[in-house]
């Protein structure tokens, strides 16, 4: 019986605690160029080196994702100003997003649709 009691009152505590709300903020390319008009916002670009040097939004710095040293090159980053993320078209971006977060920034911006969506709609921008 206190076996019984037991995992019902664990069940009532599991089931009523709140998921955790994500940090993170998908963003327009309008809504990041007004992003970008701030000061110290964080513009990164993470796809691989090879990737990046083919185009990238201006001001971009390039930390890749996929590369072992990720979670220690971040750590260059300011965890207190904003940071806006992108990939070629959002997927690394969406995971990169997650990573900062348990890295301890505090406000992040995921560019929907990445650098493809970004370079379809300003072409004009393009910087290689």
């Amino acid at each position: 019986m206190r076996l019984v009691l037991f995992l019902f009152g664990l069940m009532v505590f599991v089931g009523c605690k709140q998921p955790t709300a994500s940090q993170t903020k998908i963003v327009t390319q309008e809504e990041m160029e007004a992003l970008l008009q701030n000061k110290g916002v964080q513009l990164v670009d993470v796809r691989t080196p090879e990737e990046y040097s083919e185009g990238f939004i201006p001001g971009a710095i390039n930390i890749d994702f996929l590369s072992p040293t990720f979670l220690e090159d971040i750590e260059s980053l300011d965890k207190e100003k904003p940071i806006i993320v992108y990939c070629q078209s959002g997927g690394r971006s969406g995971k990169c997003s997650k990573k900062l977060e348990e890295a301890g920034f505090k406000k992040i911006y995921d560019l929907q649709g990445g650098y493809s969506k970004w370079k379809y709609k300003g072409p004009d921008a393009e910087t290689k």
